[in-house]
């Protein structure tokens, strides 16, 4: 009785002092909204205290089980701070090894079938780790427990006993356990954990006793009714949104084209640079150093007014300049060819004697 108070006590008081400790860590949480789990594990009954009433019976026995399996389907809900509600089904199973006592030595067979519902409530743990959530948490619902074939013989006595009864009772479990989100599935998760469930006692009637003589009725009493499980199983989130997908790296724009030719334009009738002038030419001569180029022409044109004599000369004035300027900003002199066009090549056509000024003009061209 003082052991099941304290396991008890734990599952009762150990949720709300954890809960009220580490709920500052509490960040990040495996289980916002609904979500299902399934489990199965190992089934470990501690054997059961009973007193067998009848006439001319009465005693104190054990009953004596081995190990079997458990299996566990739970709908829940996480709010996203740490606690999630949830009903689980359960189901229970071992083997019956004998019935034991001073009184009752016996051989038997059978089984232990234990299925109900349970309330739970749990609490998950952020510890700071994206791959473990530990977890606590209690519950209580109802439990059937039924003898399921179970005879029982006393090996040259009197006693025998044979049942497929079953009855009910409240239980309370205790839960610790942890889970390890799937990172490639998002919302699921695997489970592990351990329970300590208490199925409460009270009178089940499991069948005839017989005492060397006609069948009477009796009844067996359970005076304690404790079960460890061990579960592993898979729990999954329902609605989980996918992690967004991280954008791809922008891609860094090509370093524009150097461009191999340029244009000077000049006032009409005049060889000299203007400032314009003088900022492309130097741009054509930081940009030469950036390619290879076997030579620079240099050629100078004009527009149509004035004689195509003069015009020819005054082309030639303005290729010279523009090719000094080049030697001035540290292109070499020996790879700059100077040539002069007059009034050809107009890059926009007009009629004799028209002052266009895209027509004066110097074109310098690196090859």
């Amino acid at each position: 009785m003082r052991f099941r108070s304290a396991i008890l006590a734990t599952a009762l008081t150990g949720l709300p002092l954890a809960v009220t400790t580490l709920s500052s860590s509490a960040n990040a949480q495996p289980v916002t909204g609904p979500y299902v789990s399934l489990g199965a594990g190992l089934h470990a009954p501690i054997d059961p205290k009973a007193t067998v009433y009848g006439p001319g019976w009465g005693g104190q026995i054990h009953l004596n089980q081995g190990y079997g399996f458990n299996s566990e389907l739970a709908v829940g809900y996480g709010i996203g701070n740490g606690f999630r509600f949830e009903v689980e089904g359960d189901f229970m199973r071992s083997n019956v090894r004998s019935f034991g006592g001073t009184r009752f030595p016996t051989t038997a067979n059978g089984t232990v079938r234990t299925w109900g519902a349970m309330g739970n409530v749990l609490y998950d743990l952020d510890v700071g780790s994206p791959w473990i959530f530990p977890y606590i948490g209690a519950g209580a619902g109802y439990q059937w427990t039924k003898l399921n074939g179970v005879s029982a013989i006393q090996p040259g006595g009197p006693f025998a006993f044979g049942t497929n009864g079953q009855s009910g009772a409240f239980a309370f479990q205790a839960i610790v356990g942890a889970s390890f989100p799937v990172a490639r599935v998002p919302g699921l998760s695997i489970t592990a954990d351990y329970r300590f469930m208490d199925i409460l006692g009270g009178e089940k009637y499991y069948g005839p006793i017989t005492n060397g003589g006609p069948a009477t009725t009796g009844t067996v009493k359970l005076h304690n009714q404790f079960n460890n499980e061990v579960v592993v199983g898979i729990r999954y989130a329902l609605f989980t949104p996918r992690p967004p997908v991280a954008a791809p790296a922008p891609v860094a724009a090509p370093a524009p084209a150097i461009s191999r030719s340029y244009l000077v334009f000049f006032d009409w009738d005049k060889a000299t640079l203007t400032d314009r002038a003088r900022q492309i030419v130097k741009e054509a001569a930081d940009n030469s150093t950036r390619v290879q180029y076997t030579r620079i022409e240099v050629n100078g044109y004009t527009d149509t007014s004035g004689t195509p004599q003069y015009n020819q000369g005054l082309s030639v004035r303005r290729a010279r300049a523009v090719a000094a300027e080049l030697v001035k900003n540290g292109v070499p002199q020996g790879s700059i060819s100077i040539q002069g066009f007059g009034e050809t090549n107009l890059l926009v056509p007009t009629g004799p004697n028209v002052r266009e000024p895209q027509n004066r003009r110097v074109e310098i061209i690196i090859k």
